[in-house]
C-alpha cells in the first residue's frame, strides 16, 4: 500500500470486519480514518482497538469518530455536514456498511432495510459529499459488494419489496446496486476514481447476524460446511483496500480474490455482473435513487 499521509479518508461500518481491518490498513500508513458508525459507543471501541493494535506507530496517522445511520437519511444528512465544517475536503470514501439477509425491516423513511442500508444510505452519503471528493487531487469512492451481485436483479417495479419480498433477493439487489452505482459515479465524475470490490468469504459479523435474525438452521449447516473456505477479515479486506489506494487500480474497476471462483485468495481485477455495464440502469438508478432521498429527507439538498 502506497504511503497514505496527509490524506483523509471515510469508512462506513468500521467498528467491524472488514472496516476495522480497512481502518487498521490505513491508519497505519498515515491516514486520517473517521470511524462513520451507528453507535459512538462501538466507534470509540473500535478506536481503542486500533490503538492498542498499531501502539502509535512512527507514521501511524490520526482516528476521528463520526456518527452515522445509514438507516436514517436524516443522520447521512448531518454527518456529510459534519465531514464538510470540519474538514472540508475528503480523499477517500469507502462505503463499507452492510446488513445482510434478514427478514423484511424498514429503515427510517420507510424504505426496505437492505435496499436503504446497502444501497440508498451510501448514495445519499456519496452524492452529499461528492463536492469534496472533486475538489481532492487523486479523489476514490470504493462500494463494497459481494458476490451476490451476480444473482441480483434491480427491480424497479418493486425495489422496496412491497409485493413480494425474499431476503436473499432484496440482499443481491443491494449489491447488484453497489457495483451499478461505482460506474454510473465514473461516468458523472471523470475527475476522481470510482471504483467496488467484494471480500469473497470473509468471517465477518454479517454472517452470524444473518442467522440469528433469520433463524434459518439450514444456513447454519450450510455455513459449517463452507467454513474451510472462509478466509480472515484482515484477507478479505484486501480488495477494498487495493481499489481504495493501489496505483493500479482504474476508474470503474472492479476487485475480489482471486481464487475459487472469486471465494478466497489475493486481491485481483475480476469480473462485475453483467448488468453493471448496462449505462441506462446506471442512469436510472441514480436518478431514481435520488428522488427517494428527495422525497423522503427534505434536508437531502445536494449540490447540482
Amino acid at each position: 500500500m502506497p504511503d497514505q499521509s496527509g490524506r483523509l479518508a471515510l469508512i462506513t461500518g468500521a467498528n467491524s470486519g472488514l472496516g476495522l481491518e480497512s481502518a487498521r490498513a490505513l491508519l497505519a500508513r498515515g491516514a486520517t480514518v473517521l470511524l462513520a458508525c451507528r453507535s459512538l459507543e462501538r466507534a470509540e471501541a473500535a478506536r481503542q482497538t486500533l490503538l492498542a493494535r498499531e501502539s502509535g506507530g512512527p507514521g501511524m496517522g490520526a482516528i476521528e469518530l463520526l456518527e452515522l445511520d445509514l438507516a436514517d437519511l436524516d443522520s447521512v444528512v448531518r454527518a456529510a455536514n459534519t465531514v464538510a465544517e470540519r474538514h472540508g475536503r475528503l480523499d477517500l470514501l469507502l462505503n463499507n456498511a452492510g446488513v445482510m439477509a434478514p427478514p423484511r425491516q424498514l429503515t427510517r423513511q420507510g424504505f426496505e432495510l437492505q435496499f436503504g442500508v446497502n444501497h440508498l444510505g451510501h448514495f445519499a452519503l456519496t452524492r452529499l459529499l461528492l463536492p469534496l471528493l472533486q475538489a481532492s487531487s487523486g479523489a476514490r469512492v470504493v462500494q463494497v459488494t459481494s458476490g451476490a451481485q451476480y444473482f441480483g436483479r434491480l427491480d424497479f417495479d418493486d425495489l422496496q419489496g412491497e409485493r413480494r419480498y425474499d431476503r436473499w433477493a432484496a440482499y443481491g439487489q443491494s449489491k447488484l446496486a453497489n457495483v451499478v452505482l461505482a460506474h454510473e459515479l465514473q461516468r458523472r465524475s471523470p475527475g476522481l476514481l470510482s471504483a467496488a470490490a467484494h471480500p469473497g468469504l470473509a468471517r465477518t459479523n454479517l454472517q452470524p447476524a444473518s442467522i440469528a435474525a433469520s433463524g434459518a438452521r439450514f444456513e447454519v449447516t450450510i455455513y459449517r460446511l463452507l467454513d474451510p473456505l472462509f478466509q480472515s477479515a484482515a484477507q478479505g479486506a484486501l480488495p477494498q483496500l487495493f481499489a481504495a489506494t493501489a496505483a493500479e487500480a482504474q476508474p470503474a474497476g472492479h476487485y475480489g480474490p482471486n481464487q475459487l471462483g472469486g471465494m478466497r485468495g489475493w486481491p485481483a481485477a475480476v469480473r462485475p455482473a453483467a448488468a453493471a455495464l448496462d449505462p441506462l440502469q446506471g442512469e436510472r438508478l441514480w436518478q431514481v435513487s435520488e428522488e427517494l432521498c428527495r422525497r423522503a429527507c427534505p434536508a437531502f439538498t445536494p449540490e447540482p
